[in-house]
């Protein structure tokens, strides 16, 4: 079971842009499904995007055509980014696979 670590987020204006990542303790290459989380406050969390082994990504409406997952396999580590970012993005990004969860990073998008 790997370890996640999720890093870069942060406070950015509505219409920025801000890129997470997520290291992992070991070897990534053979977990067939990443994914990214986010919770708001008062809301239940809810799947951002997913990236197979093999690449193929899936994303929530709510951020398609704005988000990219991508991995890098000789890093072990998932990325997201996010672009034309909007106030409702606003919430803790978590980082998961299979049973393990990173401890998540602050996202507020605020003017």
């Amino acid at each position: 079971q790997v370890q996640l670590v999720e890093s870069g987020g942060g406070l950015v204006q509505p219409g920025g842009s801000l890129r997470l990542s997520c290291a992992a303790s070991g070897s990534i290459s053979r977990i067939n499904y990443m994914h990214w989380y986010r919770q708001a406050p008062g809301k239940q969390r809810e799947l951002v995007a997913t990236i197979t082994s093999v690449g193929s990504t899936m994303y929530a409406d709510s951020v398609k055509g704005r988000f990219t997952i991508s991995r890098d396999n000789a890093k072990n580590t998932v990325y997201l980014q996010m672009n034309s970012l909007k106030p409702e993005d606003t919430a803790v990004y978590y980082c998961n696979a299979a049973s393990s969860w990173g401890q998540g990073t602050q996202v507020t998008v605020s003017s």
